[in-house]
């Protein structure tokens, strides 16, 4: 049995999806009995519930020979960094209750540092938190940035014509597909590799500019000539407020896109085949963003 947070959400509805094709029991964590049918009708077990409540995560957990667990993401915490530890609270406790032996963490790139990297500092702690587990393997995902965080400028450019963000044009970020965090999981989850604490980086076929993902975004929706526009931080944390993201969210946003963008954000490991990953954005960006453009 291999228990999946965030099971609905981008990397956890992959590695379910993935787990069950290749025959393994599959229970599927998440707030929603609706959103879980789907895997439920593919043979999941559902297990309903918050990720800040450690009883229901140790009942989750118990059992299972593997978890995948993650800091679900929050767009409407008045304070997301205390949200983070509460559930990284939640998940620690969890594990050392129900007695798992193997867990899968999603980090992130850049969670070597303590502070100073927006949300990514939150999963720093919770890599301290994961190294004080005794008698647990622990393997830390850590990504690039991802390629579906380009669904969130789609609006912008449908209806103002321009792409843009606080991260400068020529900044330079190793890009990913959740695809293949969720494949590399799924391949940790299945056959546990690791011992101790690890740290796996995750990088991407590629490091590229925005400049550079912006072309190929806007090859892939028809506007070749699709201009690039690095925010002022401010007015970056203003249009997250009106779009309804909290102002915790909205500061943390802006506080990693300045890491991103003094190079505070980066991969200790170096590219090497072990972490450099298939999808290129080049398809992603021709199957999946020019599709949800097209709708919008």
């Amino acid at each position: 049995m291999i228990a999946v947070m965030g099971a609905t959400g981008h990397t956890g509805r992959m590695i379910s999806e993935r787990l069950l094709a290749a025959g393994s029991e599959v229970r599927a964590l998440g707030r929603s009995t609706e959103r879980l049918a789907g895997l439920v009708d593919k043979g999941a077990e559902a297990a309903v519930g918050e990720a800040t409540d450690a009883s229901y995560l140790a009942g989750a957990f118990r059992g299972a020979d593997a978890v995948y667990t993650l800091i679900p993401p929050s767009v409407v915490a008045e304070d997301y960094p205390a949200f983070q530890d509460q559930a990284g609270e939640a998940i620690v406790s969890a594990i050392e209750e129900s007695g798992v032996g193997h867990v899968v963490f999603l980090s992130s790139v850049g969670a070597d540092q303590p502070a100073g990297t927006g949300p990514i500092a939150g999963l720093h702690r919770q890599e301290v938190r994961l190294r004080s587990l005794e008698g647990v393997d622990v393997l830390a995902l850590r990504p690039g940035f991802f390629f579906e965080n380009h669904f969130e400028t789609l609006g912008l450019i449908k209806h103002q014509g321009i792409n843009g963000s606080a991260i400068a044009p020529d900044t330079t970020l190793p890009m990913i597909a959740t695809r293949d965090i969720a494949e590399a999981a799924a391949e940790a989850l299945m056959a546990p590799d690791f011992s101790g604490f690890v740290v796996r980086e995750l990088l991407g076929p590629r490091d590229m500019t925005m400049a550079e993902a912006n072309g190929i975004i806007g090859d892939a929706i028809g506007n070749p000539d699709l201009p690039y526009v690095q925010f002022p931080y401010e007015d970056f944390e203003a249009a997250l407020a009106q779009m309804g993201i909290s102002a915790s969210i909205a500061a943390l946003y802006s506080e990693m896109a300045r890491a991103f963008n003094t190079g505070m954000v980066r991969s200790l490991e170096g590219r090497s085949p072990a972490n450099t990953t298939p999808t290129s954005l080049e398809a992603f960006a021709a199957e999946v963003l020019a599709p949800a453009y097209q709708a919008i």
